[in-house]
């Protein structure tokens, strides 16, 4: 069996990268597609925990754009990544690996309330970790969220998945001449200003010397490959 070279992994998964080409919810084989490179990944000998976004139901900023105030938009956005988790939970275990949703919110009647010693169990158990609810709190995107669980967890790495290769210089979707760094540094990308992860993601990571892959999660096999260094990504080190 292929072994990788990281112990313990934080995915980051964007609620967007859930509803494959629809324009809102969840893509059934979208989902399925994702469970089975998180199982891969598991196959690797790598212990995974998946922070999981709600956008494709709700963003709590869009939603304090639209006059509903920001502490309780973002409570709406967090139950939209319970949504997701659970989900991604079961299309985890169709594939033959076990899998735990634990909530940040706690919701005893759905799943697991997070905690630091539970999430740690399930993992050594081998299981997949799915991470609902954020931080817990309003006004910390799941970005940040994935950053603190990577630091709490020991993890040895974050992976960010996004909708491009890597991080660009610009919006490679606006502009055509954005060119893709294949390393950066913590400090370079907060420097920058660097949207692909906000300030706090990248301040937590570089407090904790935690470094970020950020690659595309659009094509098959992208977790795996991204571990192993194949495919382009960009690897943003302390």
């Amino acid at each position: 069996m292929r072994r990788s070279r990281w112990r313990r992994i934080v995915v980051k998964l964007s609620g967007e990268a859930l509803m494959g080409e629809l324009s809102h919810g969840l893509d059934a084989p979208t989902v399925t597609r994702i469970a089975a490179d998180l199982t891969n990944a598991a196959a690797l000998g790598v212990e995974v925990a998946v922070v999981v976004g709600g956008g494709n139901f709700f963003r709590g900023i869009a939603g304090a754009d639209k006059g509903i105030e920001r502490a309780r938009a973002d409570s709406i956005g967090m139950l939209a990544t319970v949504m997701n988790a659970l989900a991604l939970e079961y299309a985890i275990e169709k594939q033959g690996q076990t899998a735990r949703t634990l909530s940040a919110v706690p919701m005893p009647s759905l799943c697991e309330a997070y905690s630091r010693q539970a999430a740690l169990h399930h993992l050594g158990k081998g299981r997949i970790a799915v991470l609902a609810g954020g931080t817990g709190n309003p006004f910390f995107t799941t970005d940040t969220g994935a950053a603190l669980r990577g630091a709490e967890l020991s993890c040895d790495l974050i992976m960010k998945a996004t909708q491009v290769d890597g991080v660009y210089s610009a919006d490679p979707k606006l502009d055509p001449t954005a060119t893709r760094y294949e390393k950066l540094t913590h400090d370079e990308a907060i420097a920058k200003n660097l949207a692909v992860m906000d300030t706090a993601a990248f301040a937590l990571a570089r407090e904790n010397r935690i470094p970020i892959i950020v690659f595309s999660i659009r094509q098959p096999g992208a977790i795996s490959a991204a571990l192993e260094g194949k495919g382009k990504a960009t690897f943003v080190s302390p």
